[in-house]
Parts: C-alpha cells; structure tokens; sequence
C-alpha cells in the first residue's frame, strides 16, 4: 500500500498555497499527497510538480464539476465545456507528476434530477468514453467516486459506480470508494468493496465523521477485509476533513471542528491506516 493525505486538511480555501503544506506531509512520513484541482491553475501546476518531487512525494489529484460543465446536461454546449475541463484535468494531473485522478468527475457536485437518472447517467458514460485517448497519451487512471444521497443522486453506491465505469468501455476508468460515503449507502462494506474488485483504482479513508479513521464507529475490519478480497495494494488516502468556519469547510458542510488540530489528525492517520492496512 502507498499512504497519502488530502491537502485540504490544511486549507481554508481551494486557491491556497500548497507548497508549505508538501513539508508538513513529508516531515508526517507520508507518501504522497492529494490535491484538488479546485483552484488549480496552468501556471501553478507548471512550478508545483517539481516542488512536490523535491519533498520526496508522490501526487494524486481530485477534482468535480460545475453546474456550467455538466456532462449530463441535455445541451451539447454544457456538455462539452465539461469535457474540455476533463480533458484539462487529465493534462494537469500529468503536468503536476501524477497518475491518479478520481471524484465526481461524472456530474456537478450538489445537482438532484432522479426523474432523468437513467439519461443523465448514460450522457456521463459518453462523455466519460471520450476522454479515453487523453488518459492513455497521459497515462493517467479516472476513478469515479461513489458518494452519498446528500450530495449527489447519479452514484451512491460502489456498485453504480463500477457500472457507470464499465459503460464507458475504457480500462482506463475505474472506480474510487470512500469510507466515509461507503458508511452511509452500503448495507454490507465489505461486500461492496469486494464487489469493486476488477474497477477499484483508488480509496479514501475517513471516519463515519470525516475525522481520523479509527476514532468513529466505521467498520474498519469490514474495510480490511473487502480490501484484502479485492486484492488491492494502491493508494489508501487520508481524506479527513475537520476545520470549520473556513469557505472550505463549508463547502464539505463541515460545521463544528471534528479534530482540534489538521496536522495532528494527519499523524493519527498514518499510524492507524499502517497498523491497519501494513
């Protein structure tokens, strides 16, 4: 297993610097770290890269979209502003040193239609197969993340996350869970995480609070084991997110401070996810 942690513990907004951030993870003993392409911008990635090498780190990247590059809108023009930042994204991603990219890359964050769930959902998987070329000439993976009801109505659950991945035909596709939103949808977290096996390309980790996993009442030996079933030795991140009263944290609807300290819940992190997970 590679470890990692979200630099967002640490922000206050999406646009803030990350490179004092990389120290702190790397003084931590992480791996990696992970950043949103929130805020990203060509000209910050074009330096960033380099300074994420330089701390002896590696890099996966999240992102989502806006309302105003939903692929599964019905106009074409939406659509495509949506594949254009995807296809930005993929780029970036490979610009800042990475190989992973994963979030709700399939529809805005926050957008409820159920009555048109079936279409909407069809439009990702064809906007999603477009991107298959860019992915491949970057080498980079896409793991569509299955989040709560709350958040979004197109993929809750790991398995419509597996299968929005597989009608888009490229293996270059796959799936990320989270334990946080897998604590909420899923009736047996092992069984889904197993069920995930051949599309999982990415996990998150957070407790049933989005604070350090193992503090919560997330069942962590269902984790282990569906894990374990799955054969999967990639990335495990730390996506634990605790300050509030930031644009951030209420962003992620964070309203109380989960953990008194970001950089102490990243070192309670680690240690739990290696006693955890080897």
């Amino acid at each position: 297993m590679k470890y990692g942690v979200h630099a967002g513990l640490w922000m206050a907004r999406w646009t803030d610097e990350i490179a004092p951030i990389l120290q702190v993870v790397a003084d931590l003993g992480y791996d990696g770290v992970e950043i949103s392409l929130l805020g990203m911008s060509d000209e910050k990635a074009a330096t960033l890269g380099r300074t994420i090498a330089d701390h002896g780190l590696q890099v996966t990247c999240s992102d989502g979209l806006s309302k105003a590059a939903d692929i599964t809108s019905e106009d074409a023009d939406i659509r495509a502003a949506g594949l254009a930042h995807l296809r930005w994204a993929v780029a970036t991603v490979a610009q800042l040193g990475g190989r992973g990219l994963a979030g709700v890359v399939y529809a805005p964050w926050g957008v409820f239609d159920p009555a048109h769930k079936a279409a909407r959902t069809a439009r990702s998987a064809e906007m999603l197969a477009q991107i298959d070329a860019d992915l491949a000439r970057h080498d980079v993976t896409l793991g569509i993340e299955a989040i709560n009801r709350f958040e979004t109505d197109l993929v809750n659950t790991a398995a419509e996350a597996v299968a929005l991945a597989r009608a888009t035909g490229s293996d270059r596709i796959g799936v990320l869970l989270d334990t946080f939103h897998l604590n909420i949808e899923e009736k047996d977290i092992r069984g889904a995480i197993s069920g995930a096996a051949d599309q999982l390309v990415h996990f998150h980790v957070s407790d049933n609070d989005r604070g350090v996993p193992g503090s919560g009442h997330v069942p962590w030996d269902q984790v282990r084991a569906g894990l374990d079933d799955a054969g999967y030795h990639g990335w495990i991140v730390a996506e634990i997110f605790v300050r509030t009263g930031t644009p951030a944290g209420n962003d992620l609807n964070i309203w109380r401070d989960i953990e008194p300290d970001a950089t102490h819940a990243a070192r309670q992190a680690l240690a739990f996810m290696r006693e955890r997970f080897g």
